[in-house]
């Protein structure tokens, strides 16, 4: 099995050198000139930070062809030699631990699936060790180190402490994970708001590259959001920031398990839906597949319920619009699978509810499935490979 001791830190940990690596990650292959435009920083700046990676191999130079041909000239490109390291990302959900292999580059190389007998942590923990060493096991035959884990939970998560401070489908309060997830692996550990993780491998590989400001907001078992403002996800003093599920659309509306009422997520997450349901026509559906396939075949009660999710979700991005002005807001989630059930209501209600010019905003939907849910943990770790460690800074 692979060591899953890192036997190197990242060459260069200065902000120069993260924000030229990742913008050469997101955008490259780049000459040194447009590095330099689009990170924003003199030449100088650009030829300091590159030494280092380039000499540890992290980026490479070199002339590409086709440019060659088109210029008539040699033209060095910079890109992100994606062989030079591997990550693994873990998104854990209250069913199954989805895991990834990733290289530098965050391309997923290997995927596995392990479902989940118990939720509490001792028996999630001992399921991850078991999956992080299979995937170790996998980057045996790649022929470099894992250099990092990273870690996706749904709820209230403190990436600086790396507790899981409260996560309602797992039922988790103030669980050290970060540390205990260390432990048991040997590898070092980010631990992230599911959605925020999702959001920065948007921000770096999606369809939030190139945009400085936009927001992810997912629908599913819960209904988050991550932000990116001037370029930055955005995670608040207290670590939460985004909270979409928790704004109250209706204050007569059903209890929200938050403890309010009314919130988008009471309304429009999928075990809220199930049960207004039930509720609504009598059928005692097992879950979102038949609430949804009863909907599909004309129940109108069904469809109402489906509807008033809709209206829910639209007034809670154009809430998000409004205070924040994205350019572009992306919807995805499992809950993307009933989209036709409630599109015309997100986009009405959007349309409504979002203030002036601020209804110009880009909304479109993007599916991911968990492995990419899994990739965005990878992301995260990355992300504190080659910057600054995010234990030491609040955003």
């Amino acid at each position: 099995m692979s060591s899953p001791s890192p036997a190197e830190a990242f060459p260069a940990h200065t902000p120069a050198a993260a924000q030229i690596f990742t913008t050469v990650l997101s955008h490259g292959p780049l000459t040194r000139l447009e590095a330099a435009r689009r990170a924003e920083l003199s030449a100088a700046a650009v030829t300091k930070a590159v030494r280092p990676l380039l000499e540890a191999g992290y980026l490479v130079e070199n002339a590409d062809e086709e440019t060659r041909r088109a210029l008539g000239r040699p033209a060095n490109l910079l890109r992100v030699d994606g062989g030079r390291a591997l990550f693994v990302g873990v998104k854990v959900t209250g069913e199954e631990i989805i895991g990834v292999l990733t290289d530098l580059c965050c391309r997923i190389r290997v995927a596995r699936r392990v479902p989940l007998d118990s939720r509490g942590p001792r028996e999630v923990l001992a399921a991850l060790a078991e999956l992080v060493r299979e995937l170790l096991v996998e980057a045996d035959g790649f022929g470099v180190r894992v250099l990092g884990l990273g870690l996706a939970v749904s709820g209230d998560v403190d990436r600086a402490a790396g507790t899981v401070r409260y996560s309602p489908f797992l039922e988790w309060r103030d669980v050290p994970f970060a540390d205990l997830a260390a432990v048991a692996t040997g590898l070092p550990v980010t631990l992230d708001n599911d959605v925020r993780a999702l959001t920065v491998a948007e921000q770096w590989f999606g369809a939030g590259a190139g945009l400085t400001d936009f927001a992810l907001v997912t629908v599913g078992a819960g209904i988050g959001c991550g932000l990116v403002v001037h370029g930055r996800v955005v995670a608040g003093a207290q670590g939460v920031a985004g909270e979409i599920g928790h704004v109250t659309v209706d204050p007569a509306g059903p209890r929200c398990h938050c403890g309010n009422r009314g919130c988008v997520e009471a309304i429009a997450a999928d075990s809220a839906i199930v049960a207004r349901v039930r509720e609504v026509t009598g059928v005692q559906v097992a879950d979102t597949a038949e609430a949804v396939a009863l909907a599909h075949a004309g129940d109108p009660g069904a469809r109402e319920v489906y509807a008033r999710a809709g209206e829910a979700i639209g007034r809670g991005i154009a809430t998000v619009v409004n205070l924040l002005g994205p350019e572009r807001v992306i919807i995805s989630g499992e809950g993307l699978a009933a989209y036709d059930l409630f599109a015309g209501q997100i986009r009405d209600t959007f349309a409504a509810a979002a203030f002036g010019s601020a209804a110009r905003c880009d909304v479109q939907t993007r599916p991911l499935p968990f492995e990419e849910w899994a990739r965005g943990a990878a992301a995260t770790a990355i992300q504190s490979f080659i910057g600054p460690d995010p234990r030491q800074e609040r955003r």
